[in-house]
């Protein structure tokens, strides 16, 4: 950060969550060692000041003229009601440019914020894991040209803790406090409090956007991020996920097409009336409680109440819901049952390679074996080096021949990027030869 440390001070949070207090950025309690660094300097309040929230299409065009007459990068986060409402909506939009000061956007008077994109379309847009808020951005017509992810470069740059708040400490100096990140960001009026939160987090990334650029560069990183950056644009908003009822916590307990038919039905019900009702789907129903409830198979709705999580008022006045649910899946032909997994779905489970296919087994250690010693021979976390899931199916499915060439047809094919395929190509030739 650019202000002097000692004129200001600043609340916020690490993304994670880490109380960073007394510790170095490892995490390693420091007090009482000579030579311990200095202590991270608390922010408390924004150096400008907290600016008022942009409610109206007055204010939002009067700052669209003053981020499109600013320099430099612009810093740009967004705050969501995850786990309160429904979907990955954006509720506060923040922005911060050199010469604009920052912006607080409301998007929920303000839709559309087009005027905003045509600001600064044409400018870098810096953001802490980018692919968490891209999404989000894009519903209210933000759409950046050109991406500095935080996040990711401090992956690429080796440092060993990369939530917002550590390495907000140990590149700059500054701490940022536990905050309001998990808070349902739909209420209104905003807390002074949050609204202190929001803006602390964009004041500090163009900042931390230069040390990360330098360590690359330093490093001989800089490729190596450019091309994670423009995959992450290319890549635009995430498809609809198939089956996304695949993804309830703890359904490995159902062993029959049966139960997962239930579980289907009764996941399709509670999303449809949680959508109606714009809450997040763990709040109509957990996962748990739909788990224990295709476990027990109820015949009654009597004996679906009897269940612990039913037995509250809400879900007693739901009780014909969810158990009409249950009954559909229950009663569903066998052609019409969901399988235990989706064609296509790639490789079975690693832990059951060895007795299907022992080769593919010895191919796969190989190559983590190889991988790994790649992550810390350049200080990249090994899922960064290669996505773990396209090393399975390449050592599942091998090309045949397995030459170089062939080997980086399919990483190519699999979205590596250039420096990844450049890095892993040979040794993963070498893995595949070796099983």
């Amino acid at each position: 950060m650019s202000a002097d440390p000692q004129s200001r001070d600043v609340e916020g949070t690490d993304t994670e969550g880490t109380d960073v207090e007394g510790t170095d950025a490892e995490g390693t309690d420091v007090e009482g060692t000579d030579d311990a660094a200095p202590a991270a300097v608390p922010l408390t309040a924004p150096r400008d000041g907290l600016p008022p929230v942009i409610d109206t299409s007055t204010a939002l065009v009067k700052y669209a003229d003053a981020l499109a007459a600013g320099s430099g990068p612009v810093a740009v986060d967004a705050e969501r009601a995850s786990g309160y409402r429904y979907g990955q909506r954006a509720y506060l939009v923040q922005l911060r440019r050199e010469g604009a000061g920052t912006g607080l956007v409301d998007p929920v008077p303000l839709p559309d914020l087009s005027v905003v994109q045509a600001a600064i379309a044409d400018t870098e847009w810096v953001l802490h894991a980018a692919n968490q808020d891209l999404p989000s951005l894009a519903e209210i017509g933000l759409v950046p040209a050109r991406l500095f992810d935080t996040e990711l470069a401090a992956r690429l740059a080796g440092l060993p803790r990369v939530g917002l708040g550590a390495v907000v400490e140990s590149l700059l100096g500054y701490s940022l406090e536990k905050g309001h990140s998990a808070a349902d960001w739909s209420t209104r009026p905003l807390p002074e409090d949050w609204l202190v939160y929001a803006a602390l987090d964009v004041e500090v990334l163009v900042d931390l956007r230069d040390a990360l650029a330098q360590i690359l560069a330093e490093q001989g990183k800089t490729e190596w991020a450019r091309q994670e950056f423009e995959a992450i644009l290319a890549a635009g908003p995430p498809a609809p996920k198939a089956d996304p009822w695949r993804r309830t916590s703890g359904m490995h307990g159902l062993r029959s097409r049966r139960q997962l038919g239930m579980l289907r039905s009764l996941w399709q019900t509670r999303d449809e009336l949680a959508r109606r009702r714009d809450v997040a789907p763990g709040r109509v129903l957990p996962d748990a409680a739909m788990v224990s409830a295709v476990q027990a198979d109820p015949t009654t709705e009597n004996a679906l109440l009897e269940l612990p999580v039913f037995r509250g008022r809400a879900n007693r006045k739901l009780v014909s819901t969810w158990f009409g649910a249950l009954a559909r899946g229950r009663a569903l032909p066998e052609t019409e049952l969901p399988l235990h997994s989706r064609p296509g779905d790639g490789p079975p489970p690693v832990n059951r390679w060895a007795d299907r296919d022992p080769a593919a087994a010895a191919r796969l250690k190989a190559a983590r074996a190889s991988l790994a010693e790649l992550s810390t021979r350049w200080s990249v976390p090994v899922e960064n080096v290669l996505s773990p899931d396209l090393v399975r199916r390449l050592m599942w499915t091998p090309p045949s021949p397995a030459t170089p060439e062939a080997v980086a047809e399919v990483l190519r094919a699999g979205g590596a990027r250039p420096w990844q395929v450049e890095l892993t190509c040979d040794l993963l030739t070498e893995a595949i030869a070796a099983g």
